[in-house]
Formats: structure tokens, sequence, C-alpha cells
């Protein structure tokens, strides 16, 4: 379950704690800007990371760090305010000392601690702060629920709310506990993940298998929402497993075991995800896209991807317009082939084109304009088309676009 109080449902053996270093500029959600979540004992770790070309030296760094401590990570270090991208050598001076700092102050070695970071680009990381509160952060962390959520609220930037879920699971007969958070609300597009999004979990999962899990949930989640269309450069999704729930390991991805580890991790990362959509900078709906009858689910994701990234659909569904033909171009531009005149589209479950009864010719179907509008005010929109060129099936999950989106990005450095 992902709506169980945190309290219940926060995994052992982890301790949380955030900070103001003062990294936000003057009017930025919340005061809080540096976390950190520490495993008591190694976790083994799994991440994805941008694949945008331009990466922050902290996405460089903790790849780095999670490969080369063998997957034994014991710390994430997370500032926001400042994302230390395209700054210069600085840039990766910053993220070692961070991490060099993090290490000493919990006796572990300095290859053991993810470095993240987000805000704005281009800007020198005033690093001595985040040094100066890292005594600080490391005497606070406690395994509360409380302290989870500072760590929630210290990521965000843009964000409008913190994002958080949790959700539990069996293993062999032993209670196993997941919890996450993350951030994001403008330059979403995953490739991969999300802005940055923390996940954490007693249960004991080795780090192929693990790495294995996280990938199979990325795909149907995080890498099926988009906001606007632009991927960071500081995506960061990272799993830690530390084993304290003491249930038995998983060590092959296989079995009840395995699947339903894997079914708590997507409960948590689907309901992050999710999240993120409902907060897109300025967005009023979630919509949800499925395309089916494609030639094979790649290619009902690259047309379903196509229509959630139309400015002309979002904007359309801003103003609660049934305007369908968008719906329609932008799958015609998708590089999938189908029959315009054999595809059928519903608009908030109500059918706006298709053939009508005894034809064989796909035009626009009756509508009542006045319900159809109405329907489209709900904050949870579906979209639905059926191409019928096979049984490929694809889901992705967006926002509309409004006037606050552009507001809120034609200022974000001013």
């Amino acid at each position: 379950m992902t709506d169980l109080p945190l309290s219940r449902a926060l995994p052992r053996g982890f301790r949380f704690a955030s900070v103001s270093a003062g990294l936000k500029k003057r009017g930025h959600t919340g005061s809080l800007d540096v976390a950190m979540i520490v495993s008591d004992v190694p976790a083994s770790a799994a991440a994805v990371f941008t694949q945008n070309l331009v990466q922050a030296p902290p996405v460089v760094l903790s790849r780095a760090h999670v490969k080369a401590s063998g997957n034994a990570m014991r710390a994430v270090i997370v500032n926001s305010g400042n994302a230390n991208c395209s700054v210069g050598p600085g840039g990766m001076a910053a993220s070692r000392a961070t991490a060099e700092r993090v290490a000493e102050l919990l006796d572990c070695r300095s290859n053991q601690v993810v470095v993240c970071s987000t805000g704005v680009i281009g800007v020198p990381l005033r690093v001595e702060r985040i040094l100066d509160a890292a005594p600080e952060l490391a005497a606070a962390l406690e395994p509360s629920a409380k302290a989870f959520d500072g760590v929630t609220r210290a990521i965000m930037t843009t964000d409008t709310r913190p994002k958080q879920a949790a959700a539990t699971c069996s293993i062999s007969g032993k209670a196993v506990r997941v919890a996450g958070c993350a951030k994001g609300a403008g330059m979403i597009h995953p490739n991969m993940a999300t802005m940055l999004a923390f996940v954490v979990t007693d249960a004991a999962v080795a780090p192929p298998v693990l790495d294995r899990a996280l990938r199979e949930v990325t795909g149907r989640t995080f890498n099926c929402i988009t906001v606007d269309g632009d991927t960071s450069t500081n995506d960061t999704l990272l799993v830690l497993a530390n084993g304290a729930s003491g249930a038995k390991k998983i060590t092959k991805a296989g079995g009840a075991d395995y699947a339903a580890f894997v079914s708590a991790l997507e409960k948590v990362c689907k309901a992050l995800a999710l999240a993120i959509v409902e907060d897109g900078e300025g967005a009023r709906h979630v919509v949800e896209i499925e395309v089916r009858g494609a030639p094979h689910d790649a290619a009902a994701k690259q047309v379903a991807e196509t229509i959630a990234l139309s400015s002309l659909v979002k904007t359309a569904l801003a103003g609660a317009d049934p305007n369908w033909g968008r719906i329609l171009a932008a799958a015609g531009r998708a590089g999938v082939p189908f029959n315009p005149d054999r595809a059928e589209i519903w608009m908030a479950g109500m059918k706006v084109y298709g053939p009508p009864k005894g034809k064989s010719c796909s035009v626009a179907l009756p509508l009542d304009e006045g319900e159809a509008h109405a329907r489209l005010l709900e904050k949870n929109v579906s979209i639905a088309v059926d191409l019928h060129r096979g049984r490929g099936i694809a889901h992705m999950w967006t926002c509309d676009f409004t006037a606050e989106y552009v507001h809120i990005n034609a200022s974000y450095r001013t």
C-alpha cells in the first residue's frame, strides 16, 4: 500500500536530517536546502542518472562512487538552490569536498557517499556553506518520519508541495518497508528517472538484482512521465537496500520474494512519478494517455510520448477543449505507421473519433460539447487512442500547459 502513514512504513536502519545552509535564493519554497540520508550499515545501491550530454559534477562523481564502492553505500547528501553544473573545475572540486566531509563525519570511505545537487545551472556553488553545515546535519540525524519529511522538503525548488510515498510487502514471511521522496515540477522528461528521487528499503537485495529491479520499475514509472520535454543535467534516482528488516536476502530476479519486492518498489516509484506530474509547473490537470493497437509496445510508447509532448494538445487540455484533431495529428507525426481512417480516440471517456455505426471510415463523432468541456475540467483526464495495427500498448502521464508555466520559467533566475 502507498497510503500508509510514513511512521508505519519507514524502513529500519536509516536516519535522516535537513538544515538550512543559505543556498536557496530568497522567495523559493522553504528555507531547508541541504539534506542527508544515512544507512547505519553499508547498503546495496542501484542508481540511474541523466542521459543528457551535459552532466553536472555530482552526477559524474556519484556514478563513479556507486561503481567504486561495490554498491556498498552509506550516505546521500543533497543540496537544492544550485545545480553545481557547468561552472568549470570548481564544480567537481565542490562535489568531492562534500563527499569527503560527509565520509569524515560518518567514518566511512568517500566513495560510499552519493552527492546530488539541484537548482540553477551555471552559478558557482557556495560549497563552504554545505561544508560548514555538515556537522550540524550529521548531529541531527534521526530515524523518524519527521526527519524524513525534512529531507523531502529540503530538496524542493519550484515544487509547490513535498512528494513522498511508502509501501510494505512480505519477504519470506518478514515485513519489509519501502519509502521514497522526490523533487520535480519542471524540466521533466525523464530518460531514466526524474530530477531527484531517493528510495530506501530495509529489504536485503543483492546489488545486481536491485539494479535489475530498479530498471524494470523505472521503465514503467519515471520513464513514462513528462511535464515539458526537458531532461535535466542532474537527474538521479537512487535506491538503497540495507537488509535491516532481517528478511531473507533476494539473490535472483525471479520467484515470489522478488515479485513482492518489485511490486512494492513500483508502487512507491509510480506514486512519486505521478506526484511530479500533478505538481507540474502551472499545471491544473493530470493526463493519462493510453495508446493501444500499435505494432508493438515500443511503438505504442513512441506515439503516447509524442502526444504527451505536444504543446498544442497540452494547451487544449488547459482550456478543457475537446480538440481531438490535435491528438490525431500528434499520433500521425510520431513515426509509427497506422491508418488514420481506422484509428479511434477517446477523451475523458467520451469517444470523439472513429467509424460511425455501420461505417468503416473514422470521422468526428457526435459530441455534447458542454459535457465534454465539463469532463475535461476534472483534475484527472484520460486520453485513449487505438491504432488498430497490432497488440502493442503503452501509458504515459503528463499535464497541461498554462500561462503560469511560462511565468515561472521566464523568471527562474531573476
